[in-house]
């Protein structure tokens, strides 16, 4: 079976998505938890066709972020009206309860074949908490913590290096998956649903 079969076959044992806001869907780098400038609000590589593929298979959807709202209103000004974003959590990352609010605010009734993606640590540690598979970022989160154009203005060996680093770091939380940006979900995706129907779990 070719690998295009693959996703199309696996994709719908998907039940849903979470993304993190900043470092994922928007603000490359995550600059927006740490810089007094205003962050980047335009979307990541591959985040606008990812949410717009997940949406045409009815596959629910949300972000999520500890970043206060006029914070977060702002950046999620890129991304389609569609897309919900998940009322704020009291209990914080990584405890599990803001997965678990954003899955039942999404009405969805199991946790499995549930999704998050992210390129912040801790709430990729909220996600393994909560049962869910997990998908790190790692040269767009908070870990490489770079601006798209100071990303780019690194020599290929320092970028690898970099994105390594962040890769090392990120497995070592125990996530399933590690990709570099939003671009190179699709096929992830079709990986853990194809785990799933060999019986994996989280």
């Amino acid at each position: 079976m070719r690998h295009a079969e693959i996703a199309t076959a696996t994709t719908p044992a998907l039940t849903a998505v979470l993304f993190g806001l900043s470092g994922c869907l928007v603000d490359f780098g995550s600059r927006a938890r740490t810089d007094s400038l205003p962050p980047d609000s335009q979307a990541t590589p591959g985040a606008l066709k990812i949410l717009r593929s997940l949406k045409e298979q009815g596959i629910p959807c949300a972000w999520l972020d500890e970043l206060p709202p006029s914070v977060t209103t702002p950046l999620a000004a890129a991304l389609p009206d569609w897309l919900k974003a998940a009322s704020p959590s009291p209990v914080r990352w990584p405890a599990p309860h803001a997965c678990w609010q954003a899955l039942m605010e999404l009405n969805i009734e199991r946790l499995e074949g549930c999704v998050l993606v992210s390129g912040e640590p801790r709430l990729l540690q909220s996600a393994l908490n909560a049962g869910l598979w997990t998908i790190g970022l790692a040269s767009c989160g908070s870990l490489c913590g770079m601006a798209p154009e100071q990303w780019q203005a690194l020599s290929d060996q320092e970028r690898e290096r970099k994105r390594g680093k962040a890769t090392v770091a990120l497995y070592g939380l125990g996530v399933h998956s590690v990709i570099d940006h939003l671009g190179e979900l699709g096929s992830c995706l079709a990986d853990i649903s194809l785990r799933q129907l060999k019986g994996e779990k989280p």
